[in-house]
């Protein structure tokens, strides 16, 4: 090891309780479990909370690859370091830390570069197991293997983090606000100020009010744009929406005869500025797409959408229309550096993580977290590890 082990139980296995999806879409059943130590580059965190993101969801109900089972699935979280492995020079025992499942190993080209965060050293997949060695660090008391989810697997009260998946944060941050930094409102905020660049006095529409999408709404509160328009079917959304700046609501299940993207036209004269898509189905990106300015408009897609999902656009409208289309993973977020920027603008109020906490329970009903995002009552449901 290259640091000195306090922890009693460092080097050793850890027997601890997670969450496991025994199948595809069943509830998950809450279970004694066996945490190796972490092996090179990696660190054993102690989970202190957790939340459920839709991705955990959308991985949940797959019977086939890349979905998997048994799996401990969670990647919004808040832990501490019990101990770590060979080769780990930044983590120490007793860190507060976030895990992410985007890497950012800040040494290879795209790490050091302004233009990407998708990491060359390790990169991102969705992958059942750690990423540098392709083994599982959990198993049942019966030694029988346990799949990983997006390099962090947090509904466990115990995990194994690679150190490119782990950003360090202060320790007096509030980690049911923290956690939340993880994944979701990250991708959002982050979609909006780094990778649309949205300007002072524009104007934004976004496809889709569940956490990502309010997300990119708090994000272009913050980047001053003068009209946010969000849509959704659930009217519900809006009030809750204008607690992260929403100026202006489309009922999409109620245009009379029109298509989302003709209203938001005639609502814009002429397009919005910045588009955002963040429910994962093709059809919107397309709508997201039409109703994006010629000339410099982006359209931003932020949704994950069933694999093997195709879009199809018509050439001649690409080319002439000028307009961008790109996705943004984690919203071109770099965690290592962006993560602690947004806690310090939650501690100084700017950024607001409140209003996305709807809901907070103990490990132990963590069915209840799923069945509340299902029924689109919560945004995020943080689960306290330690009740």
């Amino acid at each position: 090891m290259d640091q000195k082990q306090t922890t009693p139980t460092a080097g050793k296995p850890i027997r601890c309780r997670a969450a496991i999806a025994r199948a595809a879409g069943e509830p998950l059943v809450i279970e004694d479990i066996i945490v190796a130590p972490p092996r090179e580059y990696e660190v054993r965190i102690r989970i202190i909370c957790t939340s459920l993101c839709h991705s955990d969801i959308n991985f949940w109900k797959l019977k086939d690859p890349p979905g998997f089972a048994p799996r401990i699935f969670g990647h919004e979280a808040i832990g501490v370091v019990e101990s770590v492995g060979e080769n780990v020079n930044d983590f120490a025992e007793g860190d507060t830390v976030v895990p992410t499942c985007i890497p950012d190993c800040r040494e290879c080209v795209d790490c050091k570069s302004e233009k990407s965060n998708l990491c060359s050293t390790v990169p991102f997949e969705i992958s059942p197991w750690m990423p540098r060695d392709g083994t599982s660090r959990f198993t049942d008391t019966q030694g029988n293997v346990l799949y990983h989810f997006l390099s962090v697997s947090s509904f466990a009260e115990y995990t194994v983090v690679d150190i490119a998946h782990l950003t360090k944060v202060d320790p007096a941050a509030p980690p049911n606000r923290a956690c939340l930094l993880g994944c979701g409102i990250s991708t959002g905020v982050g979609a909006a100020i780094r990778t649309a660049k949205v300007e002072k006095g524009s104007t934004v529409a976004v496809f889709g009010l569940g956490a990502i999408g309010l997300a990119v709404a708090e994000g272009a509160r913050l980047c001053g744009a003068s009209k946010i328009i969000g849509v959704d079917i659930n009217l519900n959304k809006f009030e809750m929406g204008k607690k992260f700046g929403l100026t202006d609501f489309v009922n999409s299940a109620d245009l009379g005869g029109k298509s989302v993207s003709q209203v938001i036209n005639e609502m814009t004269s002429g397009g919005a500025d910045y588009c955002f898509e963040c429910v994962g189905m093709s059809s919107l990106v397309q709508e997201a797409y039409a109703c994006c300015r010629k000339g410099w408009g982006k359209t931003i897609v932020l949704g994950v959408d069933k694999p093997g999902s195709k879009l199809t656009f018509n050439s001649v409208d690409v080319l002439h229309s000028g307009k961008i289309i790109t996705g943004a993973v984690f919203g071109g977020l770099k965690a290592k550096s962006d993560i602690p920027q947004l806690l310090k603008r939650y501690t100084d109020k700017e950024l607001n993580l409140d209003d996305f906490v709807t809901h907070e329970i103990g490990f132990s009903e963590i069915n209840t977290a799923f069945d509340l995002l299902l029924q689109g009552i919560s945004l995020r449901c943080v689960i306290w590890m330690g009740k």
